[in-house]
This record gives structure tokens, sequence and C-alpha cells, in this order.
């Protein structure tokens, strides 16, 4: 089953708003829910519960809605959930356990539009305009703004440091071929569940690797955090910023990603009493600038 999606002219002017606003809140949300989370237990154990509750909740959706799962769309999704959930999400795992500074690691995370719109054009054709170039830069120096009281460099190992600019190019390259392998196209809760299992069954493998228990800590807090994971950080965000993928282009939806760090320091606001500077208004007006530029 493949999925056409509808041209420009036929969505609503507000659809595009609507959506970039529920991709920011679930996208900036995963940091909330880590930081609850984490402090009851290691990232791997985190991330394995997380993609596991999120796969076994949707299988049932997948299994009963949508086109009948065959082999070969399958294998191709749990490509994409090896590059899109386990590198991604797990070589930012690694690389904070090996001593890699966490606003550090943030800052790639926050700069994958960037490596999208290089991707764009290469791999998808969709060239960007030199106003959409200048949004881009301008974003890019929002979030160094916001980014500059957290940015610290720690004693990691070199190939560390390598490892969050390689994650986050693997779920640029991942997003571009998605976006572009419409043949391959799928209902994205079913896409999301095969992503999902996949990722579960790695960061599973990984923490028996090491000796780990994958018993989870019975904990409020911990409780609070898997939750907060799976229904914003996972069913909204993933699901929201792949639907984007199929309706407009992957340097627009990409680029509200920028927006990211400023939101998420207003949840530190709100839920942890975490104080809000001027440079934060100051990053975040000048982010909006160009994501603005971007999105026209």
């Amino acid at each position: 089953m493949t999925t056409v999606a509808a041209p420009a002219a036929d969505r609503h002017p507000l659809l595009w708003p609507i959506m970039a606003g529920l991709l920011i809140l679930g996208w900036s949300s995963g940091y909330v829910g880590i930081r609850y989370a984490n402090q009851e237990a290691g990232i791997v154990l985190l991330l394995f519960w997380r993609t596991l509750l999120s796969g076994l909740i949707l299988m049932p959706f997948a299994l009963a809605f949508g086109p009948r799962l065959e082999w070969r769309a399958v294998l191709s999704q749990m490509g994409f959930g090896v590059m899109a959930v386990f590198l991604y999400l797990g070589g930012f795992a690694l690389a904070i356990g090996r001593g890699v500074p966490t606003g550090l690691v943030a800052l790639m995370a926050d700069l994958l539009p960037l490596a999208i719109a290089a991707l764009s054009q290469p791999v998808l054709g969709e060239r960007l305009s030199p106003r959409q170039w200048l949004g881009t830069a301008v974003a890019v120096t929002g979030v160094l703004i916001v980014s500059l009281d957290s940015l610290a460099f720690g004693a990691a190992p070199v190939w560390a440091y390598g490892l969050t600019a390689g994650s986050m190019l693997v779920f640029a390259l991942a997003s571009v071929l998605l976006k572009g392998r419409r043949s391959l196209d799928m209902p994205v809760h079913q896409a999301l569940c095969i992503h999902s299992l996949t990722g579960a069954a790695l960061f599973g493998i990984c923490a028996l690797a090491t000796g780990d228990s994958l018993a989870p800590p019975l904990t409020r807090d911990f409780a609070i955090g898997i939750a907060w994971l799976v229904l914003l950080g996972t069913f909204l965000a993933y699901s929201v910023y792949y639907t984007s993928l199929r309706l407009f282009s992957a340097a627009r939806v990409s680029a509200a990603i920028y927006l990211c760090p400023p939101v998420t320091m207003v949840w530190d606001w709100a839920l942890f009493d975490e104080p809000l500077t001027a440079l934060i208004f100051a990053g975040l007006a000048v982010t909006m600038l160009g994501v603005w530029l971007t999105s026209r």
C-alpha cells in the first residue's frame, strides 16, 4: 500500500503549523522523560523499556488495521528501525556513557535539520532556496545561543565525540531514505511498531551482553519517565514526524526541530524549576526567525 501525499493546494493552511507544534511538543518532551527515568535506571535499560512497551502497545493495531504485513516490507522497516531507533538513540546513550557532556550531545541532536537539509538535494532532489539556507543558518545560530550555557567538553575518547555526530547523521539519512522510498510506505502505526520492536530487541541484547538485568525499577519516577517517553516521546513525536515527512519536504519538517532546545528548557522550568535566562529567550527569538524563513 502506497501513501500518496495530498497536493499542496488541497491542504489546509493551518495543517503545517498544527503538525509543527505537535512535533516540537513531542520531540522536546523526550528529554523530560529521560530526566525522570534516568534517575532510577541506566540509559540502555530505559531505552529497552521505552521501545518494548511502545512496540507491544502498537502491535494489536498494527496486526488488525492496515494492509497485510509482508516480509519484504517488514524487513525494510526493520532496517529503518535499526537506523532511526537503535543507532540514533543508542549512539547518543553510548556517547554519554563514555563521558561526552550531555549538553554537547543534545546540541548535536538538535543540529539534525542541518544534516537533513544537506542530504535532501543529493538523495531526494529537494533543492533549498537561498532564503531557506539563510533560515537554516539563522536557526543554527539560535540553537547555539540557547545551548551556550550548557556546552562543555569532557574527557571522553575522540571516537565518542565522533559517535554523537555519526548518530545524528544516521537518523538524517534514515529520514531522507524513508521519504524517498515511496514503494515501501506503510501506515505509520505499523512502521512505528516494527521500528520500536526492532530497537527493543537490540537494546535488550546490549543490556544482557553487559551483564545488566532487564527487570525495570519499580519506582514512581521510572514509571512516570517511561510513560512520558512512550506517549509523548515515541507515539506523538515519531508518528507526527513520519506523517509530516509524507506530506511536506524533509527540510521543512526537520526545521521545526530547531525549536526543541528552547522548548525543552521551558519544560525544565515548568517541571523542575530550572531558571529561564535572557539568553534562552534571545536564542528562542533567533531560532523562530530562522524556522520561519526555512518553512516559507
